[in-house]
């Protein structure tokens, strides 16, 4: 097909196309009138799309106009909305908004693993894409795969993918509907079965304390702490020295999973554990092995107990379930009450307990904490 020259486009007169290549033609009406149109695929359809009167638009301008669009129909887009969108990727987006968010995060480490979840799983999908060209069935793709298997992180990405659309959208960068919601109808429906962390018989935890307190290590000391104060892995493993005064920690309300501090009763045998930790680092009260580049200490890998476990023989446990066995015991082997055992576990109460509640029951947990010390050691 040969190429259209500006002579021949002012010069023709019969109805029909005349093509100039690439999709690009020049359309004659009976009438005499002339315009330019594109023919090329959009999403999977193929489209004809105009772009002018050959009148107004002279044929160099509509060959530059031609070849932007085929690459936004190549890059997934649509040409003819692509004028009233920004110029954003979703990746470009979820910076933006992350930036935004950053105050309201409880940590450094909480703000980088909410952006990691998105480098993992979605930039690889679409972060280059232009965010206004992202359709629905774009985000069902990449949460399908994952949305049974690893259900709670899909979750999570849904509601930053729909959150960081909402930004968009405000910022003009987005036509149309949130493409992330109601994408929850278009998923295979999860499981109704409960899901609980494997947790150890209370009655065989004096037993495994034992056993660990035949070995050495770091890793060994901690879980011993987290088993006496019944916290939650990531508190006790990110305890700073700072937060411990006599026999009381008080756990900030940035490290805590319901946001609001926690003043940890501490048992002499919960004590008699820190003591060993004195020495290794000023800052944390069970550091990694290894330090940063600058010497500084490091708050011990979530999967530091896995290891620990699998070095031990014991794949049936997770750490989280040690709550679960301090709570077993707690309703099983004493006569405390509900409130104080929930409370011992920082456990948010309903609205009507809080509004009756006018103390965090401190005395009683530390008796509490001084008779399950007593059992997990053996001593009673």
């Amino acid at each position: 097909m040969s190429k259209l020259s500006a002579r021949r486009v002012e010069s023709v007169k019969l109805p029909g196309f005349y093509g100039d290549g690439g999709g690009l033609y020049l359309s004659v009406k009976p009438s005499g009138a002339k315009s330019w149109i594109l023919r090329t695929v959009v999403r999977g359809k193929r489209r004809d799309l105009g772009l002018g009167s050959a009148e107004l638009v002279p044929l160099s301008e509509v060959r530059k106009k031609a070849r932007e669009w085929r690459k936004i129909a190549r890059e997934g887009g649509d040409p003819t909305t692509q004028g009233k969108l920004g110029k954003l990727t979703f990746e470009e987006a979820t910076t933006e908004y992350h930036k935004i968010l950053s105050k309201s995060f409880r940590s450094d480490k909480h703000a980088a693993q909410w952006m990691a979840g998105m480098r993992t799983h979605i930039f690889p999908a679409f972060g280059d894409r232009l965010v206004g060209t992202i359709e629905a069935v774009d985000v069902r793709k990449v949460l399908e795969p994952i949305w049974i298997t690893k259900h709670e992180t899909a979750r999570k990405l849904k509601q930053r993918i729909e959150a960081v659309f909402d930004w968009a959208r405000g910022e003009g960068h987005v036509v149309g509907e949130n493409p992330a919601r109601g994408i929850k109808r278009a998923l295979k429906p999860q499981p109704r079965l409960p899901l609980h962390h494997a947790a150890m018989p209370w009655e065989v935890v004096p037993a495994f304390y034992e056993a660990l307190e035949k070995r050495g290590g770091v890793p060994e000391r901690t879980l011993q702490y987290i088993i006496l104060t019944a916290v939650r892995s990531g508190e006790a493993r990110g305890a700073r020295w700072r937060e411990i005064e006599g026999s009381i920690w008080t756990i900030p309300a940035q490290r805590t999973k319901t946001g609001r501090a926690h003043v940890v009763p501490l048992t002499d045998e919960a004590l008699r554990i820190l003591d060993t930790m004195r020495g290794l680092d000023v800052e944390y009260v069970f550091p990694q092995r290894v330090r940063t580049p600058e010497g500084k200490g490091k708050a011990q890998s979530i999967n530091v107990f896995r290891t620990l476990y699998q070095r031990m023989g014991r794949d049936n446990i997770t750490t989280h379930g040690f709550r679960s066995s301090f709570r077993d015991w707690c309703a099983e082997a004493t006569d405390v009450s509900q409130e104080i055992a929930e409370a011992a576990l920082a456990h948010i109460p309903s609205q009507v307990e809080r509004a009756y509640r006018r103390s965090n029951l401190f005395d009683q947990r530390r008796s509490l904490m001084a008779r399950w010390a007593e059992y997990v050691t053996g001593a009673n």
